[in-house]
């Protein structure tokens, strides 16, 4: 496994990798993220063959002012074995000097995702997504990139930023991994505490009765009473918000004619937890 620290190393990497999917993480790495990494090499044998590149950059730029960017954890070693262990075959680890350079100006944003849902309530969140991501993509040059779908909004983010700036990579989006209570797989978890650890499965009780009662033809304003009941009795969990949005544009809707995605960002402690879900309505209905 290639380990390139600075742009150059990567460009020259990929000047002799052929076709490559790439794996865009922050780090603290764990099963989830394995399987975009397979999810990546999938798709690479489906067309012959390629190269896995991983990158692993803590993006300051995603952070807002009382977002502690130092508390995030980070675990490069534990990281590089676990890539090492699926069959990666690159990881770029850029420095943030190296990344972003002196004077630099430029940002990349999605307007209208980037400020609703999530974006409304980190402001600035998904206008340092779309500007490491671009660049990124810009310096590996992937043919198609990893992104895991509990996080919904970054990638109609992503999906949308590709398709307006014409970005010759496919996105290929892989479901999301969970624990076996349910609880999503994900990096902030590490810093939950054993109580709030073993109250995070709300989110998941709460998503699975709240697709459930899509498939009954619930109204939205039913279901998210219901939702929000079940978070409420669970004594550690703070609601930041639970959104019903249309699963291909994440608009808003007000009856439920085709597929949805719920969406809950709750607090335990002081850590955020997001987690959504896709729910059919009865019928057949394909999300686009």
């Amino acid at each position: 496994m290639q380990i390139c620290r600075d742009r150059q190393a990567m460009r020259d990497w990929r000047r002799q990798a052929g076709l490559v999917a790439l794996v865009p993480t922050m780090g603290a790495l764990h099963d989830g993220h394995m399987s975009l990494v397979a999810h990546a090499r999938d798709w690479l044998d489906a067309r012959g063959g390629g190269r896995v590149a991983a990158s692993i950059f803590v993006n300051p730029a995603q952070f807002g002012p009382n977002e502690d960017l130092a508390a995030y954890p980070r675990d490069e070693e534990n990281d590089l074995r676990l890539l090492r262990d699926a069959g990666c075959d690159a990881v770029f680890l850029p420095s943030v000097a190296d990344l972003y350079g002196p004077g630099a100006q430029t940002a990349v944003e999605v307007t209208g995702l980037s400020r609703i849902l999530m974006g409304r309530l980190r402001p600035g969140h998904f206008r340092g997504v779309a500007t490491v991501v671009t660049k990124l993509f810009n310096i590996v040059r992937p043919d198609a990139a990893a992104f895991g779908e509990k996080d919904y909004q970054q990638l109609a983010v992503i999906r949308r930023m590709v398709a307006d700036l014409d970005m010759p990579v496919e996105i290929l989006p892989v479901p999301t991994m969970r624990d076996a209570d349910g609880l999503a797989m994900s990096s902030r978890n590490r810093r939950l505490s054993p109580a709030e650890r073993a109250a995070a499965p709300v989110l998941n009780r709460a998503l699975d009765r709240g697709a459930r009662m899509v498939a009954d033809g619930a109204g939205v304003p039913a279901i998210r009473a219901a939702i929000r009941r079940i978070i409420a009795a669970e004594p550690l969990a703070g609601i930041r918000s639970i959104d019903i949005r249309d699963a291909a544009d994440l608009s808003r809707i007000a009856a439920i004619q085709r597929p949805v995605v719920i969406l809950l960002a709750v607090r335990l402690g002081d850590v955020l937890l997001i987690d959504q879900r896709v729910a059919q309505p009865k019928g057949d209905f394909d999300v686009c």
